[in-house]
């Protein structure tokens, strides 16, 4: 098995607890770029929160590197040229909306360029994920997003509340919305909506594809439930030392900690070694 392709978490495992890139992990991704492996990073940001990374990685504005955000919702080229698109329809949108506004419970949407809240009490975690994701916040009435839904393409809808809240929502989300979307809950204060046909295994599916290469010729690294699906179907997956005890089942391997070089680990082990 010769690995062609790395498919990469950022939050908990590409960056450690200062947002950073360590210089051991930037080694070793750019030793691997250099053979020709394709370096991907599969995050459930949208891309505003990718680039600076990209930048520093060498693999921005490319026809020939890939991206996948929103949870598997958008697969492109870091030149932005999309390969697989999974969004959320308004409509769609709007149903999960009036369910959780039932429930008391703070909502966003994130599209290509902003979040939209129509909660005029922002929740904190709202305005922790703008920090997180660099992208600014637009309040809107819901009939005033509604006016713009012809230009939104929603990547996910999120709960940004208490923990308390989503663990009491959970339960009572409808077997309809289980069909209609996929949830992933990525720190406890969110839980993500994004389309069924999104996923990270699903989109690194696609996009494996289309650049003509086998899956069993992948490697996925992560360190949490969003990450599971490319873990089970890219050739080799491996937990971070990290990582959420279900995700760690899943793994063929686990590593070191993301504060500790455990994407490097990763690499030397299983793609230079």
């Amino acid at each position: 098995m010769t690995i062609k392709l790395i498919a990469i978490d950022i939050d908990g495992t590409l960056i450690n607890d200062q947002r950073q890139i360590t210089p051991k992990t930037m080694a070793a991704l750019k030793k691997a770029s250099a053979a020709g492996v394709k370096v991907v990073l599969c995050t459930g940001r949208p891309m505003t929160g990718v680039a600076a990374y990209l930048d520093e990685l060498g693999l921005n504005h490319q026809d020939d590197q890939y991206v996948i955000s929103f949870n598997g919702g958008l697969a492109q080229s870091t030149s932005e040229r999309p390969v697989v698109a999974a969004t959320i329809d308004f409509d769609d949108y709007l149903d999960l909306q009036n369910f959780y506004r039932k429930q008391g419970a703070k909502v966003i949407i994130e599209t290509s360029d902003y979040i939209y809240t129509a909660d005029q009490d922002i929740s904190p975690y709202t305005v922790h994920e703008s920090d997180l994701v660099s992208m600014p916040i637009r309040y809107r009435t819901i009939d005033q997003q509604f006016q713009l839904k012809d230009q939104l393409e929603i990547g996910k809808v999120m709960l940004t509340d208490e923990a308390a809240t989503i663990d009491a929502i959970l339960p009572k989300l409808p077997a309809e919305f289980k069909e209609r979307f996929t949830f992933v809950r990525s720190e406890p204060f969110y839980l993500e909506a994004v389309n069924p046909k999104a996923g990270k295994g699903n989109a690194l599916t696609n996009l494996t594809a289309h650049l003509g290469i086998d899956l069993k010729d992948t490697m996925a690294i992560g360190n949490a439930q969003n990450d599971e699906s490319m873990i089970e179907v890219a050739g080799i997956g491996v937990a971070m030392g990290n990582s959420v005890p279900s995700t760690i089942a899943c793994a063929d391997g686990t590593v070191a900690d993301n504060n500790h070089d455990g994407v490097a680990e990763a690499v030397e082990k299983y793609v230079l070694g």
